[in-house]
């Protein structure tokens, strides 16, 4: 019996890698917030889980909220702006910094749930089935 390798396999084993990848990217992350061992492991293994479940999650809904993505950058400017405040002046509470990223990501989606509303510009209609 012979045993083939199918590209379908080759795309699996380098999704896994950059699954992979990122997870051991994300260690130096996680021990600036904690010493813990069990959540330093723990959050790997939910990132190597979650991430690319997320990552589809995401990609299916992203059309349903077109300002999503201005949401995204402006949370990106947020945290690079932070980064260089804290190195110029001082720390950014952690309380401030989730509020104003759960803030903006919330904004993004009800902006977007707003403005594709029946009737207005750009909005697809929505069937009676």
């Amino acid at each position: 019996m012979a045993t083939w390798l199918t590209p379908l396999f080759l795309a699996l084993v380098l999704v896994e890698a950059a699954d992979l990848v990122f997870a051991v990217d994300s260690v130096p992350a996680i021990f600036a917030i904690t010493q813990d061992p069990f959540i330093v492991y723990t959050s790997n293994i939910f990132a190597i889980l979650g991430l690319r479940a997320l990552y589809f999650a995401l990609a299916a809904m992203v059309h349903r909220f077109k300002h999503l993505h201005t949401a995204l950058a402006l949370v990106l400017v947020f945290i690079g702006g932070k980064i260089f405040w804290n190195q110029l002046v001082g720390k950014v509470d952690p309380a401030v910094s989730l509020a104003l990223t759960f803030a903006l990501l919330a904004g993004g989606v009800v902006l977007s749930l707003l403005r594709t509303k029946d009737g207005a510009p750009g909005a697809e209609p929505r069937s009676l089935a």
